[in-house]
């Protein structure tokens, strides 16, 4: 298959799957969940036909697991759904359950916003939580993307016992709804 078909796919359901869904007629449920034939009416109503293989292909090759497709779920559609793992805009519940994190998580950004962070800390922005990753690298890889990368470490060992909830998501990235300052390990 195409490369540049999958990427395409892949952003068109990032978008309507974790931000837009009313945009083309879709109505998620309470976590997230749209039945994949609905889905697939909806691009093909609104200017984006694509067939369940590519759907299938650009869910199984994306690189950071953004979808989990469904099969049986019992759903009363008779059939399969999709989701977006995380990153929403808007209001899904994903019932994930509170889980205890590895002693330290990181978070990629960069520089310019770097003020912000020392003063505030880590907050979700237009989504629902922060984002963390399990290792170096992948947090390297999501400051990336917006310019020369910092990675930041979190110490959410000492954040989960002052009580905070972390949360997984299916594709291994780490939730919170916050990360106050005091749990950023920042040089000086």
């Amino acid at each position: 298959m195409d490369e540049r078909r999958t990427v395409k796919v892949s952003k068109y359901l990032s978008k309507h799957l974790r931000h837009q869904p009313e945009r083309i007629g879709l109505i998620l449920d309470d976590h997230g969940w749209v039945a994949v034939e609905e889905l697939l009416r909806a691009a093909a109503r609104h200017g984006f036909p694509l067939s369940r293989a590519e759907l299938d292909h650009a869910v199984a090759t994306n690189d950071k697991r953004r979808f989990t497709v469904e099969s049986g779920a019992g759903n009363g559609a008779g059939g399969d759904r999709i989701r977006a793992n995380q990153g929403h805009t808007v209001t899904v519940d994903l019932d994930l359950p509170p889980t205890e994190p590895p002693a330290y998580l990181y978070h990629g950004t960069v520089a310019r916003v770097m003020d912000a962070i020392r003063a505030e800390g880590l907050r979700p922005m237009t989504r629902h939580h922060v984002h963390l990753s399990p290792d170096r690298e992948t947090a390297t890889r999501v400051g990336a993307r917006r310019g020369r990368p910092l990675v930041l470490t979190v110490d959410a060992g000492a954040m989960h016992r002052a009580g905070h909830v972390f949360r997984v998501s299916a594709n291994g990235v780490w939730l919170a709804d916050a990360v106050p300052p005091q749990f950023l390990l920042l040089r000086a």
